[in-house]
């Protein structure tokens, strides 16, 4: 039976609505979009054309995944953060909105403090923060580092994709070792790492449990591994006055401040997302 796009969005609609996912209008777009291979924006414009059969299996299918748990960001192997296009996949986290007050945190500070500011996003991942950071302050230059090398190839992908080749590098190094040499120093550090509590890995939603991968999520036993590590070992990436900038999870604020308050840093302070939850920890050397 032949369908328009428009017919394909409208069906995917109904049967996310109807099995409860809650952003079943963007998720419908995102995935009958993804299939057609067209951009979201394209794919609107389309709408009246009418689809082959090849593409209302794929359709089928990714439909089916979706509502076997899979992320639809996973499926339409892209997301959104900050407002800028991000590719995703499963080698790599789906950005939060919760980040993106860190992303806010970071902007403010360089714009007070050093619109040239080089800065580094450990643990970067998909590379969602850092871009987002040299996309909205023109003068910074940006390093993306994680020692994931599939985590790193999507990382620069995206910096290609949002047009920061000019201005972005890409490292490979362990955040849980001291920095390579290479590197140099930091203005400003932000970091969001692994911190969910090992014993709490279990307890996550299959979504993120089955699908996002475990290294980006496991902070060890107390979920405080990577800030200790980086506290230690990363101070000497910073230049004098220079700041640290961590997302944390809920209820690890006091005590990521405590750490850096043994770590020698000052001026610490917290900022809490839209959730109230005290999400984003910083201070200076």
């Amino acid at each position: 039976m032949a369908k328009t796009y428009n017919d394909l969005y409208l069906e995917t609609r109904r049967i996310f609505r109807d099995h409860g996912i809650e952003a079943y209008n963007l998720e419908a777009r995102l995935v009958v979009a993804h299939a057609a291979g067209k951009t979201t924006e394209r794919f609107m414009r389309d709408l009246r054309l009418y689809t082959s059969e090849e593409m209302q299996k794929t359709v089928k299918s990714f439909v089916a995944r979706r509502l076997s748990g899979e992320p639809v960001a996973y499926i339409a192997e892209g997301w959104e953060f900050y407002g800028l296009p991000m590719e995703i996949n499963s080698d790599v986290l789906i950005p939060r909105v919760d980040t993106e007050v860190l992303v806010d945190t970071a902007l403010e500070h360089i714009s007070k403090k050093k619109p040239d500011a080089r800065v580094l996003d450990l643990c970067c991942g998909s590379g969602c923060i850092g871009i987002a950071i040299a996309r909205e302050a023109s003068g910074t230059r940006v390093v993306l580092v994680d020692n994931s090398m599939e985590a790193l190839r999507i990382a620069k992908n995206n910096t290609q994709l949002n047009e920061l080749s000019k201005r972005i590098n890409c490292i490979e190094a362990n955040a849980l070792e001291r920095p390579p040499m290479l590197l140099g120093s930091f203005d400003l550090i932000v970091c969001n790492p692994p911190y969910i509590p090992t014993g709490d890995m279990e307890k996550l939603d299959d979504s993120v449990k089955k699908h996002e991968p475990a290294q980006a999520l496991d902070g060890g036993e107390d979920g405080l591994d990577f800030y200790r590590a980086i506290l230690q070992n990363w101070k000497l990436a910073i230049r004098d006055g220079g700041t640290i900038m961590f997302e944390v999870g809920i209820n690890q604020a006091e005590e990521v401040k405590k750490l850096m308050r043994i770590s020698g840093f000052k001026d610490i302070q917290s900022v809490f997302d839209t959730g109230n939850v005290e999400r984003v920890v910083y201070g200076s050397i």
